[in-house]
């Protein structure tokens, strides 16, 4: 009876590394199999680079008209009559551009129409309207 408790005592625990590297040779079959090898289709060109390329500022001047006729251009507010010289001031800086008067449903009518001829007198004729609440 001594000898087998001596005897078990002699084995060293081992572990087994077979399943481990089933699992890792598995998973990389899995993915090279799933990787596509195949050149993605379209037409290959060259794109010219552009020496003077900058920035081109936003083309569209927004102004803002609160239901108690406060009236907003560029987060800031601004009295009606000075409209123009801040249409005439932003169009220098984009030509092409246009101006969207976003106006509270409950805004005077007579208050936009003054920002719309203002917007005229700048000397931009694409004027977009847009009503809803503010």
């Amino acid at each position: 009876m001594a000898r087998k408790k001596h005897s078990t005592m002699d084995e060293e625990a081992q572990i087994d590394m077979t399943p481990m590297l089933d699992i890792v040779f598995i998973m990389l079959i899995f993915f090279i199999v799933t990787t596509s090898f195949v050149k993605p289709s379209g037409l290959d060109y060259n794109k010219p680079e552009a020496n003077t390329a900058t920035k081109k500022p936003s083309a569209n001047i927004f102004i803002g008209v609160s239901k108690t006729g406060i009236i907003m251009m560029e987060n800031r507010q601004v009295d009606v009559e000075r409209v123009t010289a801040n249409v005439e001031r932003m169009l220098a800086e984009a030509p092409e551009a246009a101006v969207l008067i976003q106006a509270d449903k409950e805004a005077q009518h007579g208050l936009v129409i003054k920002i719309m001829d203002q917007v005229k007198a700048a000397g931009i004729s694409k004027i977009s309207v847009s009503a809803g609440n503010e």
